[in-house]
């Protein structure tokens, strides 16, 4: 039998939530790929999304081979033996913990389970997108805190914008895309002025690179009994991005909301194994510490020579001000094989992020800033 067409194809339209209209997706880095075949290229320098530019922990990848032929198997629900290994090098109860689908995953929960219409969340700016996100969809109303002059965070302009309707308060430290962080006096500070009944949400994804002797990822003030959630990723010192797996921190009470919205098996089992065998690597962790604090200095150095503006950075990652045709210098980058970040998704479009390479790609990412400056007549100290 054959079927007629429907002469009313769409009759009874199905409405999509209102919330939709206000969310931009999530726009990553052009991948490898893109780029050779775009522009025809056999090498390409990826620096866009702050990965690991020594690859996976070792240990890693050889216990997912291991692995392998178990993967008709569900995984853990509640990833317990990465739980526990995480309460051990914390030293925080088990039930703090909770392992998610990357950081991402988590700041969707955390909204699902506190955010209601009405509420407010109060944001740094420019900083990850992902934040305002989850707020808009629950309908959460958004209030952005601009960061002073450097970036730099206030804590005093931070309180001027919490009310009584604000539910949470994201600080990202070091913060994406600037790399710059708030100082832990400043941090206890915030903390002792919040109203009850503001969360506190720490992400501190980047935090392995922080080199500053104030500085902390907030997990000794969970210990301490605050109000706070710190978020933490194993895709960046640890190098496993491409499995997408992560974790938070936050008392008992908190994390029993949190479990109530998450869907089961949200972590698949090659990326629990790999996360265990990973927070173990100390050899790769501090390889990865030593290259990226070298890297630093070399991007430091090669911009100064360059008459390029920069921003001290806490992370795997430097800020740069390239001017008014940074846009430009963007594309020219692309078409000589290397990617990094532009800056106005951030509404920073005189800048681009530049990720923390090997010494080889940070100096290939430096020889086609001088080429482009040169070929192009653009001279970055007058821009």
């Amino acid at each position: 039998m054959t079927m007629q067409p429907n002469p009313n194809p769409n009759p009874n339209p199905i409405s999509a939530r209102a919330a939709l209209d206000r969310m931009t997706p999530y726009t990553p880095g052009k991948p490898i790929w893109e780029v050779q075949s775009e522009y025809g290229l056999d090498r390409i320098v990826k620096l866009a999304s702050n990965e690991n530019p020594l690859g996976p922990s070792p240990k890693a990848l050889e216990a997912m081979r291991e692995l392998l032929p178990e993967l008709h198997r569900y995984p853990d629900d509640r990833a317990r033996k990465l739980v526990g290994a995480l309460s051990k090098h914390y030293r925080l109860p088990e039930s703090h913990f909770i392992a998610t689908n990357g950081g991402d995953e988590f700041i969707k929960l955390l909204s699902e389970a506190y955010l209601e219409k009405g509420d407010e969340v109060v944001l740094p700016s420019p900083t990850f997108s992902e934040y305002e996100f989850g707020a808009i969809l629950m309908e959460a109303a958004i209030v952005k805190v601009p960061l002073r002059e450097g970036f730099r965070y206030s804590v005093d302009d931070i309180l001027e914008q919490v009310c009584e309707r604000t539910k949470l308060v994201y600080l990202c430290s070091p913060n994406n895309p600037t790399g710059t962080y708030l100082p832990r006096t400043e941090l206890t500070r915030l903390l002792d002025r919040l109203p009850r009944g503001v969360l506190l949400v720490i992400d501190a994804a980047y935090s392995h690179f922080a080199s500053a002797a104030d500085y902390t990822d907030g997990m000794d003030l969970i210990a301490a009994g605050y109000p706070v959630v710190v978020l933490h990723t194993f895709s960046k010192i640890y190098g496993l991005a491409g499995i997408r797996v992560g974790f938070a921190a936050a008392s008992e009470s908190i994390m029993e909301a949190i479990l109530r919205v998450k869907e089961p098996f949200n972590v698949n089992a090659l990326a629990q194994t790999a996360a265990l065998a990973a927070l173990g690597d100390k050899e790769h962790i501090e390889a990865s510490r030593r290259l990226n604090e070298k890297g630093r200095r070399q991007l430091y150095e090669g911009l100064a020579r360059l008459s390029i503006p920069y921003v001290e950075s806490m992370s795997n990652f430097v800020l740069a001000e390239i001017g008014e045709r940074a846009g430009v210098v963007y594309e020219e980058l692309l078409k000589r094989g290397v990617i990094v970040r532009p800056g106005h998704g951030w509404g920073l479009d005189r800048w681009l992020r530049l990720s923390v390479g090997t010494e080889e790609e940070n100096s290939f990412l430096l020889e086609q800033l001088y080429v482009i400056s040169i070929t192009k007549g653009i001279l970055f100290k007058d821009m």
